[in-house]
């Protein structure tokens, strides 16, 4: 059975709390799902509650230019890379349904990439691509904010890909999906700037778990996004973006200026 799992804080509530959604109620767990957290008689309203991010992973893995139009836009048709472009973002990074992106000073350009995110279910080391979905807890939006003036500017990544917010995900997990052919949309303030159908990845899902678990392992509660189509644009404080997956959701983000203290 398909099931969404949230991590919520209600009112008056100290500590945030994991669940699932049921008929507009929040049925909640004994802890996080993918620590084997089970469920408990105590409900709340959906409409009631704050939904945080979904996952507290301990990293989030990533794939770039993983999107065969992504590449030709970015380079060309011919520079498909051979194999999964991986990097790390810190979880730091991460927040939820609802939270602002803040627009660092340090950068004049900062885009949204939507994307699938992959939560892992089991502790996964070296699996092969055949058994790799086993070891999935379920999938959610996520967007792989990106400096990019910053990007290409350093070189490596974990600048421009690393400041806090820069991991918008959400708003739940859901624990089935066709992930091999699902719609995947940015919406940047009402109008639909990405679009594409996950057959269009270069690597697929169980080859991207196969191949990261073949060199790090991959924990429960881990975070794997999995590249964005092409369309990426700069956004501005003030502006709204969406991430829309057919099939999860709608994670919807607003962009501010940094403040200092």
């Amino acid at each position: 059975m398909n099931k969404k799992l949230v991590r919520y804080r209600a009112s008056g509530q100290d500590q945030p709390a994991y669940g699932i959604v049921e008929n507009n109620l929040v049925k909640t767990l004994t802890g996080a799902p993918w620590l084997g957290g089970t469920a408990t008689s105590e409900t709340k309203e959906l409409a009631e509650v704050t939904l945080l991010a979904p996952v507290k992973p301990s990293k989030i893995v990533c794939i770039g230019l993983n999107y065969h139009a992504h590449v030709a836009a970015s380079f060309s048709a011919d520079k498909a890379p051979e194999y999964p472009l991986i990097f790390l973002k810190p979880p730091s990074a991460i927040i939820g349904p609802g939270d602002d992106i803040i627009h660092p000073p340090e950068s004049e350009r900062v885009d949204y990439e939507a994307e699938l995110g992959v939560v892992i279910g089991k502790t996964a080391i070296r699996v092969s691509e055949e058994r790799a979905m086993d070891f999935v807890l379920g999938f959610t939006c996520a967007n792989d904010v990106t400096a990019r003036d910053l990007q290409k500017k350093d070189g490596q990544w974990s600048r421009a890909k690393g400041f806090d917010t820069f991991c918008p995900v959400g708003p739940w997990i859901v624990t089935e999906l066709n992930y091999a052919d699902v719609l995947v949309e940015a919406v940047h303030n009402g109008r639909v700037t990405q679009t594409g159908r996950t057959s269009q990845m270069i690597f697929n899902v169980p080859f991207i778990i196969s191949y990261i678990s073949g060199i790090m392992t991959l924990s429960p509660g881990d975070l794997i996004c999995t590249g964005t189509p092409s369309g990426i644009q700069p956004m501005k404080p003030g502006d709204a973006i969406e991430v829309r997956i057919e099939g999860i959701g709608s994670l919807v983000n607003r962009i501010t200026v940094a403040t200092t203290k």
